[in-house]
């Protein structure tokens, strides 16, 4: 296979993307990302798959893995070895789309910018206050907003809990 033409991930996502919607949809669960990554020698076509009101079960991810699996094998859309991972986003899911930032609106995320700010701080946490037009808006512990583009962020993660300096009132 090594003379065989690669295909493009950008491509691969949206053709994977396509297909993998409708499985997720008859299994109830929802597509959160689709990802055509190589790591070391291999090509991995990870597919993250979520739940609105519990967690995804392996019985999920089994599933929807083996549907696809089988459309994969006959649309064969990525003319290059692959392994295919279908997996949960985690509780520090990385949002990625805007439709990730829309649902996290209000809730606990971690920054993490391409290069320091003026103060030194390439990581930050807060509340995702918004995301609109490309730039990430964090309302942080102390109450100052705080706004990124998105060209200058690394990634936006979930996280659990944001703590506001152990105050107690």
């Amino acid at each position: 296979m090594a003379n065989q033409h690669l295909a493009s991930p950008n491509k691969v996502v949206a053709t994977v993307t396509e297909l993998v919607s409708p499985i997720t949809q008859e299994n109830g669960v929802m597509l959160w990302d689709v990802r055509f990554v190589k790591e070391g020698a291999t090509w991995i076509l990870r597919v993250v798959i979520d739940r609105e009101e519990e967690p995804v079960s392996i019985n999920d991810c089994v599933a929807v893995s083996r549907r696809l699996s089988t459309v994969l094998d006959e649309v064969d859309p990525i003319p290059q070895s692959y392994c295919l991972e279908v997996t949960s986003p985690g509780a520090d899911r990385e949002l990625t789309r805007p439709d990730h930032f829309a649902y996290y609106v209000g809730y606990p995320v971690e920054v993490k910018l391409y290069k320091a700010t003026d103060t030194g701080q390439k990581e930050m946490a807060g509340i995702l206050e918004g995301y609109e037009d490309g730039t990430v808006t964090l309302r942080l512990e102390d109450d100052t907003l705080c706004a990124f583009d998105k060209k200058a962020v690394a990634a936006v993660h979930a996280i659990d809990e944001f703590e506001l300096d152990d105050q107690v009132d």
